[in-house]
């Protein structure tokens, strides 16, 4: 590897960044993205990476194909491909529990390859909550393998996870401080990693198919959702009852009570609707005001019902005559929705988001660790992973949700689809797919090209491109490749590669060395995310692989999926999106996961070191 180092002052400041943001990561002081942004600033103050190359991570093709992916989804999600692909599994699997888990599974990992993660989960929640109702399967017994099929599936190409897309980025970065003598890295073809990626997700599938299926035994049906049914939210949530309409008479206390005061009040029903004069409306804000002759739209079982109105003066109605359009199930109803890792909504309470004055829709319950809760929800912080039910019309809910501050898992009908453009979708998805296999042009070119394709010919809008974007991956993606950057050019993923050779000795089988980067970036990507754990690592394990005399191609090939290993942790978007609608606990994904762990880190290990 050349003469000895020695640790310089700049080696400390970036080892300094690497532990900031580790922490950080970890315990949340900060968010990661802000954490990211903070160690990008930091770098050009201290010089560390010129500015000429600091921002170049945002129009770098890591960052531009991930966008692409992203939009590319949103495509295929906005013409309803996914409706039909639910009727499709039906018929294929022909309500057989074993074939519908292998066949959803392996149709959700073939296109984790072509997607990043977080879009392929949201986009298939709703579906596999479908496929639950209407076969009557256990939804946590759906979940766990089509999400590791999606996290298996990802190493099918070199788009199909951040870490993938980062890492040609960070092998032409490396190529720059590679020691005199030292081959020159070429950036790895897009499907360069197709073997690995067969190999995982078939035996994702087959541990399914044969021991997981034990593990998969003990799911409890407490969280069980099966789809719209008035059944399942009243068994699940205690919401159940009719909905009467409640006529406010001039002695009514309510007079003059805001919705947020009536609807605190001990004994109340949950209000849905609000008519005032002409105007009526689903999901009235909590500081619109309740007058004389107002009518209010109310849900409950009747004797409770009853006795309220009784008590507060109040005419009862059974029979919709203002809100019969309103409550109509085709155009309003009620809805499952998780709060995703990337949610703006997390740390903010129902009271900040105000969602009946900006989205339209009621709060009805939250469902925290299998706990349900319907009192004073207006004050709870939200978290991820937290199983939202909502009232509202469906466009109010189809538009709030476009952001992805949450996911809707209910089926619902969404009347903004296109389904007339979904052959010119899927043919722009392919063709695009297909430029990139071609190496005709550069890989970030070929998926820009077909999501700008799907903005021209109206598959989507600019507005619903920019809203498929999540620009928190974004963001952490491009501020952290910096630190990678500086972790090569100052010498200190050299330095680090110089001490392990020291400690273990340069006469260790190559394996080992390889075992050791996989564990330790496994052990990163579970505490700081598989964005974190690639930028730090990729670095150093190219360093210990040209000082054992290995192929650093081949060690930082062996990062980028060793970071995606992983099943345990809800730092993983995937594995936080399913824990709440499927009622995991942390045991049950180590109970599924650490197998799927050893067999991950042993496929990638043999594979990677017989293709390369």
């Amino acid at each position: 590897m050349g003469t000895d180092l020695t640790l310089t002052h700049d080696m400390m400041l970036v080892l300094g960044l690497v532990v900031f943001t580790v922490s950080m990561f970890m315990f949340e002081r900060i968010r990661s993205d802000a954490t990211a942004l903070v160690v990008l600033v930091i770098l050009g103050f201290t010089g560390l990476v010129p500015v000429s190359q600091l921002f170049t991570g945002f129009s770098g093709n890591a960052a531009i194909s991930i966008i692409a992916t992203m939009i590319l989804g949103a495509g295929l999600d906005r013409t309803g491909a996914l409706n039909r692909l639910a009727g499709w599994l039906l018929r294929r699997s022909k309500g057989m529990e074993e074939r519908l888990i292998m066949i959803t599974s392996a149709v959700a990992g073939l296109m984790s390859g072509f997607m990043q993660n977080p879009s392929v989960t949201s986009l298939f929640l709703p579906v596999v909550s479908r496929l639950a109702g209407r076969t009557g399967i256990l939804l946590p017994r759906l979940l766990i393998p089509v999400a590791a099929a999606i996290i298996m599936g990802d190493a099918l190409t070199m788009v199909g996870n951040s870490p993938m897309i980062m890492l040609n980025d960070l092998l032409i970065s490396a190529n720059r401080n590679l020691p005199s003598g030292a081959a020159t890295m070429t950036p790895l073809p897009m499907f360069r990693p197709l073997p690995i990626g067969l190999l995982l997700l078939g035996a994702g599938l087959v541990y399914f198919r044969t021991v997981g299926r034990k593990k998969l035994a003990g799911a409890e049906d407490k969280n069980v959702t099966p789809g719209r049914t008035e059944s399942y939210f009243a068994q699940a949530y205690g919401i159940e009852g009719e909905v009467f309409e409640l006529t406010v008479g001039a002695d009514s206390p309510l007079v003059g009570l805001s919705v947020g005061e009536a609807e605190a009040e001990i004994g109340a029903p949950l209000f849905l609707a609000l008519m005032t004069g002409a105007d009526a409306r689903l999901s009235p804000s909590a500081d619109q005001m309740i007058w004389v002759g107002s009518v209010i739209g109310v849900m409950g079982k009747r004797e409770v019902v009853a006795e309220y109105a009784g008590s507060r003066q109040l005419k009862l109605s059974q029979r919709l005559r203002n809100f019969a359009d309103l409550f109509d199930p085709n155009r309003a109803g009620i809805s499952e929705a998780v709060i995703p890792p990337t949610s703006r909504f997390i740390g903010h309470t129902q009271a900040d988001l105000q969602l009946r004055k900006r989205f339209g829709i009621s709060l009805l319950a939250v469902n925290r660790d299998k706990k349900i809760h319907r009192q004073d929800i207006r004050k709870m912080p939200l978290r991820a992973g937290d199983m939202l039910v909502f009232h509202s019309i469906w466009t109010d809910l189809a538009q709030g949700g476009e952001n992805r501050d949450f996911v809707v898992i209910t089926d619902y009908p969404k009347v903004e689809q296109r389904p007339h453009k979904l052959w010119l979708a899927l043919g722009l998805f392919v063709l695009s797919m297909g430029l990139a296999l071609s190496t005709l042009v550069p890989i970030s070119i070929a998926l820009m090209g077909g999501a700008a394709a799907m903005i021209v010919t109206g598959v989507l809008n600019m507005d619903e491109a920019y809203a498929a974007i999540s620009w928190k991956s974004v963001f952490l993606l491009a501020c952290l490749l910096p630190l990678g950057w500086a972790m090569d050019s100052t010498g200190t993923a050299n330095w680090i590669a110089q001490q392990v050779l020291e400690h273990v000795g340069p006469n260790m089988p190559i394996w080992v060395f390889q075992l050791a980067i996989c564990l330790l970036t496994t052990a990163f990507g579970l505490v700081i995310g598989n964005v974190g754990a690639t930028v730090v690592m990729v670095p150093m394990a190219i360093n210990v692989g040209l000082a054992a005399d290995g192929n650093p191609t081949a060690f930082a090939l062996l990062v980028a999926l060793s970071a995606t290993n992983n099943f345990l942790s809800h730092s993983n978007p995937v594995m936080s999106m399913i824990s709440g609608p499927a009622g995991y606990r942390p045991r049950d994904l180590w109970r599924t996961g650490l197998p799927l762990t050893a067999i991950y880190l042993l496929i990638a290990l043999l594979t990677v070191n017989l293709m390369m």
